[in-house]
Order: structure tokens, then C-alpha cells, then sequence
């Protein structure tokens, strides 16, 4: 997996994707994230010929599919309730017929829920965090279980919304309060103290990893999108384990039933130098401080090829 090497573009008439809606903002607690990613979307579109228009949410896409005139979709919506990664918005386009970006049904909506991707990663191997699914009432206990420091977040949202990492038992309530703010169920799971990377998916390519430093303790929401000093160093690894990073997260991106472009999340323990994953990203941001970008820069490909050739997925005869 070393050399990476990709399909020369399918297409380079832009008239070939017809009319492309980009479909932004949304209703999840990510909106703000996924204006930014889908205003960069759709100019790399334009810029490049496509007749790109942008449609903002769920019910702006319903009312527009049935007026007709969209021929493919570039999901770039975050997030669930409202969001366009729990498969609910993937669905809608399945019943109408229009080709989009990104996973299908099933994969949308098991990445989106952190508790059954564990299952189906333990199932098969892959390496992930112990973890319990929690309520108030035995939250002390399963600590105990686990052993502290723990990560305590919502089983259901992505962008470091509702998560706290819990390092003594006076946190611990607290933690559990923040994240039943959230829709859906708690998670705890252990906390692997270490490197923080990512490895981004394009088609059936692992691309370089990124690991990223944060001038901080964490790489918390305003690490990930507003703060100009976090460091993303890309590859983040080298030799053997650059290597293995990338298998794992190519692996645990299929067995979570993902296509077309995505984002793993995997934690690398500082003592044992073992890989944890964390999660996959469906609809990874595409803002100026995303991660599939950059290391598809280090891949060299630029933004607006990244959006073309996620575009150019859509042309493939079926989501199934």
C-alpha cells in the first residue's frame, strides 16, 4: 500500500453529470460545518464547468426531486437529524433514483451509529476501544469497568459534539449530562492516550495519514474548525506502520458497509504503539481545515480533482 496509484478521471466533459445539486447546511447540530464544506464544493464544481447549484437541507431536496432537473447529488450535508449521514436522506435518493456521492443506505446509517460499528469491527477483528453503552444510573459502575480515564460522548454525532474525555470520578456525571443533550444513546468507552489520526478513503484508495497535534490537550470542535494552530502532519506515519494504518482503515471502512469517499478516525496508544479505530465519516467535512483535502494534496490531488472525482463516482451503475 505504499505507492498509491489512481484511475485516470473517467469523464473530463463536465456536460456528462448533467445538473448536480450540492446539498448543504441541514438541520443537524453540524449546519454551520456543512455551509462552509458545501460553499467550497460548489465552486470547485463551477470552476471547473459543472452546472452546479446548491439545495440547503432535506426538504429543499424532496420539494426539488419532484420538480425534476437534478441528475446527481454531491452530499456534503453532516451529521443526522436533519444531516445527511444516517441514511435517511440516502434513502430519498434511492427512491427517486438520482445517483449521489458517498455510502448507500446501510453504510450512512451504521457509521453514524458509533455503538454498532464497534460491534461489526470486534465482530471481524478490527481493533477499536472496550466501550459500554450507558445511562445515569450506572455510569459510576461501568467507569469502574472500563477503568478511567474514559471518553464519554453521544453514540450518535460526529465534529467532537457532546463529547468529554473523563480523567477522575468527579467528572464523570457531568460528562453523561452533556452528552444526553444528544439524540440517541450514550457511549463510554476507554480512552486510548496517544497520537490522533485519520485516514481518509477515495474510491479503494487509503490515502497518506494525517496526524494531527493540536496546540491544546485535545482536538476538540474548536481544534477541528476554528483555531489556526493545530498541525497536521501528513503522512503521519512511516514505513511498516503507515502501512498498517492505512489497511485498518481501509478495512474497517468496508466491513461498516462504505463506499466512495470517506474518513476514519483510529487512535495509536503511545505505550504499546497499538491502532484503535474510533469511528468512519461518511460525509467528511471539505472546509479550508478538513483533513480529506490535505491528504489528498499530499496524494497530488488538488481540491477541485478531489470534488471531481468524487463527483465521478456517481456514474457507477448502482449504490447497492
Amino acid at each position: 500500500m505504499s505507492t498509491l496509484t489512481f484511475p485516470p478521471l473517467r469523464v473530463t466533459d463536465p456536460a456528462v453529470f448533467g445538473r448536480v445539486a450540492v446539498l448543504l447546511g441541514g438541520s443537524s447540530s453540524e449546519r454551520e460545518v456543512s455551509l462552509d464544506s458545501g460553499r467550497n464544493v460548489l465552486e470547485a464544481l463551477q470552476s471547473r464547468g459543472v452546472d452546479a447549484f446548491a439545495v440547503d437541507g432535506i426538504p429543499a431536496l424532496a420539494k426539488a426531486l419532484v420538480a425534476g432537473g437534478i441528475d446527481r447529488v454531491f452530499n456534503i450535508l453532516h451529521g443526522h437529524n436533519g444531516g445527511g449521514e444516517d441514511g435517511i436522506v440516502q434513502g430519498l435518493m434511492d427512491a427517486f433514483g438520482v445517483p449521489y456521492t458517498g455510502s448507500g443506505v446501510l453504510g450512512s446509517a451504521l457509521s453514524m451509529d458509533k455503538i454498532r460499528t464497534k460491534q461489526v469491527w470486534l465482530s471481524l477483528g478490527l481493533p477499536t476501544p472496550q466501550y459500554r453503552k450507558v445511562d445515569a444510573s450506572n455510569v459510576h459502575a461501568l467507569a469502574a469497568e472500563l477503568g478511567l480515564p474514559v471518553v464519554v460522548k453521544p453514540a450518535n454525532e460526529g465534529s467532537s459534539v457532546g463529547i468529554s474525555r473523563v480523567t477522575d470520578e468527579a467528572g464523570l456525571d457531568e460528562a453523561v449530562a452533556l452528552a444526553a443533550r444528544y439524540d440517541g444513546q450514550l457511549l463510554m468507552e476507554q480512552m486510548v492516550v496517544g497520537d490522533e489520526l485519520t485516514v481518509a478513503i477515495l474510491g479503494d484508495v487509503a490515502l497518506p495519514s494525517i496526524r494531527i497535534v493540536p496546540k491544546g490537550q485535545w482536538y476538540d470542535y474548536n481544534a477541528k474548525y476554528i483555531a489556526e494552530d493545530t498541525q497536521y502532519l501528513c503522512p503521519g506515519l512511516d514505513g511498516a506502520d503507515e502501512d498498517e494504518i492505512r489497511r485498518i482503515a481501509l478495512a474497517a471502512f468496508r466491513a461498516a458497509g462504505c463506499r466512495g469517499w470517506g474518513r476514519v478516525d483510529v487512535m495509536r496508544d503511545r505505550s504499546s504503539g497499538r491502532f484503535f479505530l474510533l469511528e468512519v465519516n461518511t460525509a467528511p467535512g471539505m472546509t479550508s481545515h478538513s483533513l480529506v483535502p490535505k491528504a489528498a494534496g499530499q496524494a497530488g490531488i488538488n481540491f477541485e480533482e478531489l470534488v471531481w472525482r468524487v463527483l465521478e463516482q456517481t456514474l457507477e451503475a448502482s449504490h447497492a
